[in-house]
């Protein structure tokens, strides 16, 4: 877990990496917003602690310059000249917290562990996601056309009589189906067609679900 800690003050920088580092965080300092644009790797999981007014780019400047190189990381915004509409547009910017100089050191702690549990939980979703949506792609045409009314409750045999096949085919193709979406039980595979979208939880045979499967949005 890495913290990018963005400060022009040295004094509070190294304050402020210290701290970080004996709960056994990794800090990375910069005195610069340019300086650590140029180094972030958004790939890690990680948070930045970043300051409100620095010379050559203030801390909303770097956010939104963040925001326009796809860095998709949590901020922490700190300042010695806290007042409420500056807090107001941090929060409106996207910002986790906003925490007034000198910060309590357990405050600050909590909040970059919070962050950085929210990042972990994003990318594990993320990562969720794709893998969902890899299965789903995998699916052959004939398969597709057993998941959805699979998932939506019909039963093999009138899955059979709408597609005009078997029911030993239709069963056939629900365990194919069920071992490439890597579900053990038929409520497995509802769960991942609800995360899909493919159904309605609260009205699986509803217009929405009469539409032929999709993988899921990005």
């Amino acid at each position: 877990q890495l913290v990018y800690v963005v400060d022009d003050d040295q004094g509070m920088l190294d304050s402020t990496v210290w701290l970080l580092e004996s709960v056994g965080l990794t800090a990375v300092p910069f005195t610069s917003g340019r300086a650590f644009l140029d180094a972030c790797d958004a790939t890690r999981p990680a948070c930045v602690l970043l300051d409100v007014r620095m010379p050559d780019m203030g801390g909303f400047n770097v956010q939104e310059e963040m925001r326009a190189r796809g860095l998709d990381l949590p901020v922490i915004f700190v300042s010695g000249h806290a007042d409420v509409p500056l807090v107001v547009r941090a929060f409106r910017a996207g910002a986790c917290d906003f925490l007034e100089k000198p910060c309590n050191e357990q405050q600050l702690l909590d909040s970059v562990q919070q962050a950085l549990r929210r990042q972990a939980e994003r990318l594990a979703q993320a990562a969720a996601g794709a893998a969902l949506r890899a299965r789903l792609a995998s699916l052959t045409p004939r398969e597709r056309d057993v998941l959805l009314p699979l998932v939506q409750g019909y039963t093999s045999r009138e899955i059979a009589e709408h597609l005009g096949v078997s029911v030993k085919t239709v069963e056939l193709y629900r365990t194919r189906v069920m071992k490439r979406m890597q579900a053990e039980r038929l409520g497995d595979l509802v769960g991942m067609a609800c995360v899909a979208g493919l159904i309605d939880p609260l009205d699986p045979r509803g217009a929405q679900s009469a539409q032929a499967p999709q993988t899921p949005p990005a």
